[in-house]
């Protein structure tokens, strides 16, 4: 694939190679674990399925170009891409983190890699400074969302790359909220991309998976070790059903951030609701060369927490559920559903109330979803 070639292109076409000896438009689905070596210790090609795939390879490769990177590595979730960086790291070693982000993450940081002697200061990340402020002599990492999950806070990647390559630290993007189609960070600085292949990327709420993108080879040597040595890679059929989820990307994220646009302008018109978070909702310009503002939409109601909780059941189009990315609208609690593993009180200093509702803004017909947020509103 001609690298030359624009984001729709490269998402369809940069895993032609893999079409096999029948010439299929498709990719296959090479569901096998072994392959027939030429002599003992043959490792020219492919040996056996946890180390490569064709089919997940076809993955990686298309991850890696549209997200302008060298290596993609695909992984059984977005939880084992991000253990994954993680083991990048050893005992001792200090990780400054953007203080608004996953649930999970916040969990496997706080709950598994504290217990192995690695330690964490979390920042508020929209001054990059901050960043720059945390670091000691032992910090090795930089990890940040942006837009944020849930409070959809920008950061500004460039920046926060400059202060990182300073320091000699490595800085890792979680880019699952954007999609490389909206922003692009290894373009601004960033060593690794992670994603959460789960959401916009596949896209149809059918398969699981995660995504880790570099671009310096002695990091991908790295990567492709842990993932070989500890196992957690995704499956012929997952890789499948996602590559052909991210055949679309360009064309669902359109739709998802026109939605999600329509729909905070219609909330921000709403009595009852203390404040709209939407990317570029504000008037100010996005960062990091954003072109859109992403499917995702969060709001605050001016309400109790039994009133916000018939509010989330009382939708009909918007289904209440954990996760985001797909082509059905998803509403979901934060406090009680994907930030519940974050301790109450470190919640509610970042913002993440009872009040707080986020909104994974799906591509039906817009006049039905506002619609469905105006009946359950008045409910």
């Amino acid at each position: 694939m001609n690298k030359g070639h624009k984001f729709e292109t490269r998402a369809i076409h940069s895993s032609d190679q893999f079409s096999g000896e029948t010439g299929a438009v498709s990719t296959p689905i090479f569901q096998t674990s072994t392959y027939k070596l030429a002599f003992p210790g043959d490792e020219s090609g492919y040996v056996y399925s946890r180390t490569s795939n064709p089919t997940r390879r076809a993955l990686e490769q298309t991850l890696a170009s549209v997200e302008s990177g060298t290596n993609g590595f695909a992984f059984a979730s977005g939880m084992a891409a991000v253990n994954t960086v993680m083991n990048l790291l050893s005992s001792g070693d200090h990780v400054v983190v953007g203080d608004d982000l996953y649930g999970g993450c916040y969990r496997l940081f706080n709950r598994v890699y504290k217990q192995y002697n690695i330690s964490f200061t979390y920042v508020d990340g929209r001054q990059a400074g901050n960043f720059g402020k945390a670091v000691t002599p032992q910090t090795r990492l930089f990890w940040l969302e942006t837009p944020t999950n849930p409070l959809m806070r920008l950061y500004d990647i460039e920046k926060i790359a400059i202060i990182a390559r300073k320091n000699k630290i490595l800085l890792a993007v979680d880019n699952t909220l954007a999609t490389p189609y909206v922003q692009r960070p290894l373009e601004l600085g960033a060593d690794i991309v992670v994603h959460s292949l789960t959401k916009y990327i596949s896209g149809h709420c059918d398969a699981v998976g995660g995504g880790v993108v570099v671009k310096d080879p002695l990091l991908a040597e790295k990567i492709g070790f842990y993932q070989n040595g500890v196992g957690a890679i995704l499956s012929p059929f997952d890789s499948f059903l996602t590559l052909r989820g991210l055949k679309t990307l360009s064309l669902r994220m359109e739709r998802h951030c026109s939605n999600a646009r329509a729909i905070a302008e219609f909330l921000q018109q709403q009595k009852g609701i203390k404040s709209v978070l939407y990317p570029g909702l504000d008037g100010n310009p996005l960062p990091n060369g954003m072109i859109l503002g992403g499917g995702m939409v969060s709001f605050a109601l001016d309400a109790d927490s039994d009133a916000v909780r018939r509010f989330v059941m009382a939708t009909k189009v918007f289904t209440l559920a954990e996760s985001l990315g797909g082509v059905e609208s998803l509403i979901n609690h934060p406090a009680t559903m994907t930030h519940a593993s974050i301790p109450e009180n470190i919640r509610r200093e970042r913002g993440i109330g009872h009040e707080l509702v986020r909104l994974s803004v799906g591509l039906e017909n817009i006049d039905d979803l506002i619609a469905d947020l105006k009946q359950a509103l008045e409910a």
